[in-house]
């Protein structure tokens, strides 16, 4: 299993193993963490539409997501 940081990934770059839309490689542009200053989700913007979509953090840590642009 993969460990990470939730507060070093910003501007982090990944990838898809099931692109849709031709949305492949995405690029974390902002955390938003909660009150008590943890990071709770992050803003994945794709880089070839530019659409963004908020997760849980934890979902870079499934299967689905390889670290970096490949």
């Amino acid at each position: 299993m993969k460990k990470l940081n939730p507060n070093k990934l910003l501007l982090s770059k990944w990838t898809s193993r099931v692109p849709q839309n031709k949305e492949k490689h995405f690029i974390v542009t902002r955390l938003i963490r909660d009150e008590e200053d943890v990071v709770t989700d992050i803003i994945l913007e794709a880089v070839y539409s530019k659409n963004e979509y908020q997760h849980p953090w934890q979902v870079l840590l499934e299967q689905q997501w390889l670290q970096g642009w490949q």
